[in-house]
C-alpha cells in the first residue's frame, strides 16, 4: 500500500556543476573497455584530463553527459551503463567521502543521495514512493532527455548505487524491481548483477529496494575526517536563465526580452545555451514541468485551477503540453501516483 511520495527536483543540466568523481571513474572505466586512444579523444573533446581531474572536486555536467554518451555509443551494448556503474568503488568518491563517512545506516546513505544532487549528481527528477516493504524511485525526464540516453544514465545510476551500498555494507544487496520503459530484450545479466526482477514496455523507469536492506549498518573503514568537506558553488549560466524564469513565473519573458535582462543579444543568448545543450524553450518546459508534477501531486487543485495556476488560457493546451513533457495526460499521472483529482 503507497504510504508517501516525495517529488525531488533533482535535474542538472549544461554547465551546472557535477562531482568530478564521476567524470574520473568514466574515464577510467572508458580506458579500460575502449583504450588509451578512446580516452584520449574525450578528454580532447571535454577540455579536461586525468590529471586535471585529480585536482578537481566538481565539473559541469555536460562534460560528464559527453563521456557516457561517448562510451554508450561506442559500446553498443545495453548492459554497458549498468557496468560502468558497478566499476565505481567508495575510495573514489572524492568529496563525498567525509559525508558518507558521518551516516550509520544504508537508509541514511539514501536519504543523502536524493536530498544533494549537488554533491552527488543526477541527471533526473524522481518520485520516491515509501511503500509498506520498500521505497521505490521512479525518475521523471522533465529536461526531454532522448530516450536511448536517460536510460543508459538509469542503468548507470542503479549499477554505481547498488555497487557501493554492497561495499558499504560487506553485504550482498539485491534489488526488488526494475521497470525499464523500452522495448524487450536479454535481460539475464542485468536480472544476474542486481537481483531484480526486470520488466520492459512499463510506464518509467523506476526501481525498488527492500526496507530490510535499508536498515543495513555502514560497515565501511573511512579514514578519520576531521571536517565536511564543503560544497563550492560556481556561476552556472543556465542557474542564472532558470532563476530568471521563475522570478517571472507564471508570466515568461520572451525570449529578447530575457536576452536584453541578462545583458546579452538574442543571438548570443541563443547561441550559449545550445553550447551547453540545451535552449530557452527546454529550460520554460523544465520549470513548467517540475512546477505542475508538484501542483499535481499535492492533489488540492483541479486540472483546470493547476492549468490556470501556470499561465494557460486552454486546459487541452495545458494536457497536450504536460503529455508531452512526461508521456501522459495529467488524470493518468495522478492515477499512476496515487492521485484523485487532476483529470
Amino acid at each position: 500500500m503507497l504510504q508517501r511520495v516525495d517529488y525531488k527536483t533533482n535535474l542538472m543540466v549544461g554547465d551546472q556543476t557535477y562531482p568530478a568523481f564521476e567524470l574520473r571513474n568514466i574515464l577510467d572505466f572508458i580506458a579500460m573497455e575502449l583504450g588509451e586512444s578512446a580516452l584520449q579523444q574525450v578528454c580532447a573533446h571535454i577540455g579536461v584530463g586525468q590529471a586535471e581531474l585529480n585536482h578537481c572536486q566538481f565539473v559541469y555536467v555536460w562534460q560528464v553527459e559527453y563521456a557516457m554518451e561517448f562510451l554508450r555509443m561506442r559500446v553498443g551494448n545495453p548492459d554497458i551503463g549498468t557496468k560502468l556503474g558497478l566499476s565505481y568503488r567508495v575510495s573514489s568518491l572524492g568529496v563525498l567521502l567525509p559525508h558518507l563517512a558521518q551516516l550509520t545506516s544504508l537508509q541514511a546513505c539514501l536519504q543523502f543521495v536524493l536530498n544533494h544532487p549537488r554533491l552527488v549528481g543526477s541527471f533526473t527528477d524522481t518520485l520516491v514512493r515509501f511503500e509498506e516493504d520498500g521505497i521505490c524511485i521512479r525518475w521523471l525526464n522533465t529536461g526531454r532527455i532522448d530516450k536511448a540516453q536517460y536510460g543508459f544514465q538509469f542503468l548507470h545510476s542503479i549499477g554505481s548505487l547498488l555497487g557501493l551500498a554492497r561495499e558499504l555494507t560487506g553485504e550482498a544487496i539485491m534489488l526488488k524491481q526494475i521497470n525499464l520503459a523500452e522495448p524487450v530484450r536479454d535481460s539475464r545479466f542485468l536480472s544476474e548483477a542486481t537481483g531484480a526482477q526486470v520488466q520492459f514496455n512499463c510506464e518509467y523507469y523506476e526501481w525498488s529496494i527492500s526496507l530490510n536492506y535499508l536498515s543495513l549498518a555502514i560497515n565501511y573503514p573511512f579514514p578519520a575526517y576531521t571536517e565536511n568537506t564543503a560544497y563550492v558553488s560556481t556561476t552556472s549560466f543556465i542557474e542564472t536563465v532558470l532563476a530568471a524564469i521563475r522570478e517571472h513565473f507564471p508570466q515568461v519573458l520572451h525570449l529578447d526580452d530575457m536576452a536584453m535582462q541578462l545583458h546579452m543579444s538574442d543571438r548570443s543568448f541563443r547561441r550559449k545555451l545550445a553550447q551547453l545543450g540545451s535552449s530557452y524553450q527546454r529550460l520554460i518546459d523544465q520549470v513548467r514541468c517540475q512546477r505542475a508534477v508538484e501542483l499535481i501531486l499535492a492533489n488540492e487543485l483541479d486540472i483546470e485551477a493547476i492549468a490556470e495556476t501556470l499561465g494557460y488560457s486552454d486546459v487541452s493546451h495545458f494536457r497536450q503540453s504536460f503529455k508531452h513533457w512526461i508521456g501522459h495526460p495529467p488524470g493518468y499521472f495522478s492515477q499512476l501516483n496515487g492521485g484523485e483529482r487532476a483529470n
